[in-house]
């Protein structure tokens, strides 16, 4: 006979993890279902990649965060995150990704790659980065273009075209020119992103400056093939050579996974979901959202520091509810 749960929380990321040790705190019967690693979104981002929050905007349930750096780096994030699972004993299954989720009357089926639960309440914390923006040009799904970075040695010495004009793009280009790679960045706007983090922002302005990186900006891609890209410029189409394409334009959450729960999401192009602001509820009764995944397209509005919230949010209304009932 199975076991009829409390809450079923989707995605173990730190937002996750934190709506975990809530869950637990108030004697709920909870299980967290990741579809990777412990924190599978950080495990997947740049070896080299620095927060922009500081480490104790970082901590969740008022863990100390303890970080060599006043901005941590992405393996002391992975570090710190995996020891709340493990200390607390969190019940999480890794490696489960989940499939599909019912609603009958007043419980969900939550049925996963591994098998089925049923729970009176959902919470969804997927965050957004498991679907990149697309270019939708010629040529993007050769082999020699990515839409996650990781390390730069693997470019050294080649010539790499960076597509983007945010943190990810950015970091990108550095690294890589500093690894000897000869980086072109490709911006579609009119400048380097103001979101860039603080410190970095100047870097890059200066080393395209001094033409050691050389960038094109109001300009997109047009095709990509094996030995070339092809630009558009304001002014003309532009042939560049190229051994590989970085294409960082950014990620998105799943508005399908989202659309099959039943989650409503605005008509614009921002495609914000609906949830009740004060307790994190949807528009379908007892199904949740916390963290980034409540920006919609807007993924720059929620993030670590600023959504942490959520999970005491959420587990309160649970809750009240359930002594309401």
């Amino acid at each position: 006979m199975k076991t009829e749960l409390d809450v079923v929380i989707i995605g173990g990321g730190p937002i996750g993890i934190a709506c975990g040790l809530e869950a637990k705190k108030n004697g709920l019967n909870y299980l967290i279902l990741e579809k990777g690693p412990i924190v599978n979104s950080l495990f997947n981002y740049p070896s080299n990649m620095q927060f922009f929050s500081s480490s104790e905007k970082l901590e969740i349930d008022e863990i100390p965060f303890i970080s060599k750096e006043a901005k941590p780096k992405r393996d002391e994030a992975l570090e710190y995150y995996r020891r709340i699972v493990t200390s607390n004993k969190l019940n999480i299954n890794l490696f489960e990704k989940v499939e599909n989720v019912q609603k009958n009357k007043d419980l969900f089926t939550i049925v996963s790659e591994k098998g089925s639960y049923t729970s009176k309440h959902v919470i969804v914390a997927t965050g957004f980065y498991d679907l990149p923006n697309l270019l939708n040009v010629p040529g993007e799904k050769l082999e020699k273009v990515v839409h996650y970075y990781d390390n730069p040695h693997y470019y050294s010495g080649q010539k790499v075209a960076v597509i983007g004009a945010s943190n990810s793009a950015i970091d990108a280009a550095l690294e890589c020119w500093r690894k000897g790679a000869e980086v072109t960045l490709i911006i579609r706007g009119t400048e380097v992103g103001q979101r860039v983090k603080y410190w970095v922002r100047p870097d890059i302005i200066n080393r395209i400056e001094e033409g050691s990186i050389k960038a094109f900006f109001n300009t997109t891609v047009k095709e990509i093939k094996k030995d070339s890209i092809l630009l558009s410029t304001n002014k003309k189409d532009v042939v560049l050579a190229n051994d590989f394409v970085l294409a960082l334009t950014g990620y998105k959450p799943n508005f399908k996974f989202l659309e099959m729960l039943g989650v409503r999401t605005s008509n614009d192009e921002k495609k914000l979901p609906e949830y009740n602001p004060d307790t994190m509820e949807t528009n379908v009764k007892g199904l949740y959202l916390a963290g980034v995944i409540c920006g919609g397209m807007e993924t720059h509005k929620w993030f670590i520091e600023n959504s942490r919230i959520h999970a005491k949010m959420i587990i309160k209304n649970i809750v009240s509810n359930s002594i309401l009932l």
